[in-house]
């Protein structure tokens, strides 16, 4: 089990997906008409549909990956060392917001 999930951790290393994160300028996405017209579609979509619950989960993903590009989450680690001051809100917020997602998916009924 563990050789299964070292090839999956260097894949995912080979990759450099999280790289690919870090460099994205979502100045630049949010003004592309190349991806601004299908998420407009898509939210204007869901508003007609009424599907809320969609659009809170799409609006939590965006805000998500806006905050993990803040200046707040790179002071996180200083000289190698991991800030414990800065990663316990970090901690329970993401907490707040997975527990947020699981009650929308599962507690509610529509």
């Amino acid at each position: 089990m563990a050789d299964f999930v070292n090839s999956i951790l260097a894949w995912v290393e080979s990759t450099h997906i999280q790289q690919q994160i870090k460099d994205v300028d979502y100045q630049g996405l949010f003004t592309n008409p190349w991806f601004l017209v299908p998420f407009v579609a898509l939210v204007v979509y869901l508003l007609y549909k009424q599907a809320f619950r969609d659009l809170i989960i799409i609006g939590l993903f965006v805000g998500v990956w806006w905050v993990s590009g803040l200046d707040y989450m790179q002071t996180m680690v200083v000289d190698g060392r991991l800030q414990m001051n800065k990663v316990l809100p970090v901690v329970f917020g993401g907490a707040g917001v997975l527990a947020l997602i699981v009650y929308m998916l599962f507690g509610r009924s529509d």
